[in-house]
């Protein structure tokens, strides 16, 4: 029983590689089996490549001249390869990734074997995978592959083809008698986990990718995510059975789950896989790789709710890095900085999907900027935004030797100034600065640092505090010597200091901190916890000042708890702090923690 294809289907996720890891959870919990060659655990810190799916959906003139994907040939592949192996190597670039429509024709009609499982075409790829995986290997590279989940319609065979390896076993037995369908384009039926011949298929699928040699398998259109919700939707049962397939063939694979996955299951990202996408693609499918505005530019406000989640064993994917080849990237110098600062400081796999036998001189001094790459390849944690989702930005992550490292943003269309104040990291008085992206010492500072940018700009600093730690007095929303205005009330929060806090902020709900007493006027950066599952916005003002709106990212869910900063000016002695829903809805808040005096 035939299906349309993927070329009937939104394209936006059929690029998202889904490393299915051996592992069950953190690199702590990864099986001896399971070690690379160097003993180093899979997935121990973010992978760095490169991925076909950037060139083979872009129409920038030249690159797919046969046709939509036409990019996608051994040939091709290959000669990227040979370039990663030349130019990026020697900086830690290692896995050679094939997107989809290795099994399809450039008509996009699918080829499988004998068995339902996906084979090479020939005119794509004329001496098969396990050739293309040798050659990459040759150069001392790791080779990547990719699926869909579910049993691809075309593969269903009326449901009499036979599993590999399972005596009995068709694919009838394998999904559900109804034939629901499954992944983000529903370009296939749901498998049945519940009859076992359906984890000999998962099994079959991945010994043929162990025998052919590869270390990467991307598995795409996984939910619940990819824009699509309900019981048909829900992959879990495909990733779990991949992360046992794999486990059993033997072989270190690494096993990436794509696009744009429901943090309501991280849990089941991070126990099952290696790493997972957490938006949407970031090409734009147009006559560039990607634009800014679609969506490299999303990820700012997307990313702060999964930072907490992602370690050595599983980490949070941003995409595609399309910052090397300029005009064809589509993106300003500024923006190309500013793409690859947040790529690096959210420890996100550095996987670029450029050309890499053109790269430019300024796209090659991106990839190959050894101390931004130690950002992301080290012991830093991800960094985390101490700001609210504001066009100015700024993000850290202390690092295990007691330095900062502290990333400024303006994500204006216009220039900006954007401050580092140094009471955001919780210190005062001096420290040294230096600029990863220049390689350069910038001296002393007192209080913080502050930049002029450009549009869509950012820099990049270890900051090595030379001050001292700064006490605060904590204020709790609860507290009955605040006010509460409109619909603001108090609620059960076990994640909330003193188990509470003050919701139902909206519509002209107000929440006013009484007494908030300083030893002496100023601006004091006033760190909140609030709860938001959602990005939501609120006026905050002092005493009988005017209010500045700041828009709070989404904490993730309703029952997580998240701080920024956010700068207030204070009068010596006591004060209020007012924060205002206005005509929208706002976060919840949980308390505020005021400095005990000016930075």
């Amino acid at each position: 029983m035939r299906s349309p294809s993927y070329s009937v289907l939104p394209a936006r996720g059929l690029r998202t590689v889904v490393v299915l890891a051996l592992t069950a959870g953190l690199a702590t919990a990864i099986p001896q089996a399971q070690a690379q060659s160097d003993d180093t655990p899979l997935a121990a810190k973010p992978y760095m490549g490169w991925s076909s799916w950037s060139m083979q959906s872009s129409k920038y003139p030249g690159l797919n001249p046969d046709g939509d994907y036409s990019y996608l040939t051994e040939a091709n592949v290959l000669k990227q390869a040979d370039a990663m192996a030349q130019k990026l190597k020697r900086y830690g670039y290692e896995y050679v990734n094939i997107d989809a429509g290795w099994w399809r024709d450039k008509a996009w009609k699918p080829s499988f074997d004998a068995y339902g499982r996906q084979k090479a075409d020939p005119v794509r790829f004329p001496r098969g995978m396990k050739a293309v995986a040798d050659h990459i290997h040759a150069k001392g590279l790791k080779a990547g592959i990719y699926l869909p989940v579910g049993l691809e319609k075309e593969a269903y065979g009326d449901g009499k083809v036979p599993i590999w390896n399972a005596d009995g076993c068709t694919t009838a037995d394998i999904v559900y008698d109804d034939l629901r369908t499954t992944n983000g384009w529903d370009s296939a039926y749901k498998i049945d986990f519940s009859d076992p011949c359906a984890q000999k298929y998962i099994d079959s699928q991945a010994q043929l990718f162990a025998d052919w040699g590869y270390d990467f398998l991307k598995l795409d259109g996984v939910g619940p995510g990819s824009f699509k919700s309900g019981d048909n939707y829900n992959n879990v049962a495909d990733v779990a059975a991949w992360q046992k397939a794999i486990a059993a063939t033997g072989r270190p694979i690494h096993l990436e789950l794509s696009w744009s996955l429901d943090i309501g299951h991280v849990e089941d990202w991070k126990k099952y896989s290696n790493g997972w996408r957490i938006d949407t693609d970031v090409e734009c499918y147009c006559n560039t790789l990607v634009t800014w505005e679609n969506s490299v530019a999303d990820r700012w406000d997307d990313t702060p709710a999964w930072t907490r989640h992602a370690g050595p064993g599983g980490w949070n994917d941003l995409d595609a890095l399309n910052v090397g080849n300029g005009e064809m990237d589509g993106l300003t110098k500024a923006e190309r900085q500013s793409y690859a600062t947040l790529w690096a400081i959210a420890k996100s796999p550095l996987f670029t999907g450029d050309d890499l036998t053109r790269l430019d001189s300024y796209g090659v001094s991106l990839l190959t900027n050894r101390e931004v790459i130690a950002v992301n390849q080290g012991d830093t944690p991800p960094a985390k935004l101490l700001t609210p989702s504001d066009p100015q930005q700024v993000w850290a992550a202390k690092n295990p030797n007691g330095t900062y490292t502290v990333a400024l943003f303006n994500l204006a269309d216009s220039p900006a100034a954007v401050t580092a104040d140094w009471g955001m990291l919780g210190f005062a008085g001096k420290a040294s600065v230096r600029d990863l992206w220049n390689h350069e010492n910038l001296g002393t500072y007192r209080k913080g640092i502050t930049q002029a940018l450009p549009a869509h700009g950012s820099r990049l600093f270890t900051i090595t505090p030379r001050g001292t730690a700064v006490p605060t007095t904590a204020y709790e929303a609860e507290s009955p010597a605040n006010t509460l205005g409109g619909h603001a009330s108090v609620a059960d929060c076990s994640a909330c200091s003193g188990d509470r806090k003050v919701g139902n902020l909206y519509l002209g709900g107000k929440l006013t901190f009484n007494d908030v007493v300083v030893d002496k006027a100023g601006t004091y950066q006033i760190k909140v916890a609030y709860v938001s599952g959602d990005p939501r916005s609120l006026d905050v003002s002092a005493n009988s000042g005017g209010a500045t709106r700041h828009k709070f990212a989404s904490t993730g869910d309703w029952g997580t708890v998240d701080t920024v900063s956010v700068p207030v000016k204070l009068k010596a002695g006591a004060n209020t702090i007012t924060f205002d829903s206005g005509s929208g809805y706002a976060p919840d808040i949980d308390r505020i923690d005021v400095p005990k005096s000016s930075s």
